[in-house]
């Protein structure tokens, strides 16, 4: 049987050496949730949060097979996870992600500029209470805000900006997740709108904030515009890795 594990301490040496921040929201019970076969000494984990899960310790088919979300996108800590992810879910599809390093030393005057670059008609807003309810209107702008429980959560732990044209929402990056040092970023643009420099805007204008509160803006890259546009804010490539989609109607073996 799988159990949501209150002591996340517990399991917190399976995922020990892996810099990911969204792992690091569950075990420190910012968000999300980490699940075992065993509450009392844990030999496997999964961690789970928005729709986003990472298996950690010996490969346990129990877990692999446990869905918390609908469409979700897997990593597994090595090979063996790996295989048994294909074995569950067959059709799953592997992606390449690309891990960017998480001591990114930013220039500030930079990324001012980048943040003041918007074209005329463009202006820049913080994510407040009205501009979350807007999020919420448009499946493309609903990730801004909702892997938090509520709105009264987003406004406590998330930080986002926005662009708006004509009053609506064209562009964006906000916290996908947050952890207790700092935020995991999402960033995305209307198709129409791309390619103006928006999005770079809004994250450097993020980042900006970020690093005013003491908040490190943690970047993960789903391909290699993005890796483009991290290193482009101050970021540094690491390393490919791999995932797999599952997608909302995948059987398990």
């Amino acid at each position: 049987m799988v159990y949501e594990l209150a002591d996340t301490s517990k399991a917190a040496l399976l995922f020990g050496g892996w810099q990911e921040t969204l792992i690091t929201s569950c075990l420190q019970k910012v968000m999300g949730r980490v699940y075992v076969t065993d509450l009392e000494r844990p030999r496997s984990a999964f961690a789970f949060v928005g729709c986003f899960g990472f298996f950690a310790g010996e490969p346990d088919r129990e877990l692999v097979r446990y869905r918390p979300a609908g469409f979700m996108i897997l990593t597994p800590q090595n090979d063996e996870w790996a295989k048994l992810i294909q074995e569950v879910y067959p059709s799953a599809k592997k992606v390449t992600r690309y891990a960017i390093k998480k001591a990114a030393r930013f220039d500030r005057e930079k990324l001012k500029s980048l943040a003041d670059s918007l074209p005329e008609g463009y202006e820049l807003r913080k994510i407040d209470t009205d501009i979350y309810d807007s999020c919420l209107k448009d499946p493309l702008t609903c990730d801004f805000v909702s892997c938090f429980e509520s709105k009264e959560s987003f406004l406590k732990l998330g930080r986002g900006m926005v662009v708006l044209k004509d009053g609506k929402i064209v562009s964006g990056a906000s916290s996908y997740t947050r952890y207790n040092e700092g935020i995991e970023i999402e960033v995305d643009t209307v198709p129409l709108e791309r390619r103006k420099g928006l999005a770079t805007a809004s994250c450097a204008a993020l980042i900006l904030s970020c690093i005013e509160e003491g908040l490190y803006p943690s970047w993960d890259a789903q391909n290699l515009t993005s890796v483009h546009m991290a290193e482009k804010l101050g970021y540094e490539f690491s390393h490919e890795y791999t995932v797999y989609e599952v997608s909302s109607n995948e059987n398990t073996d």
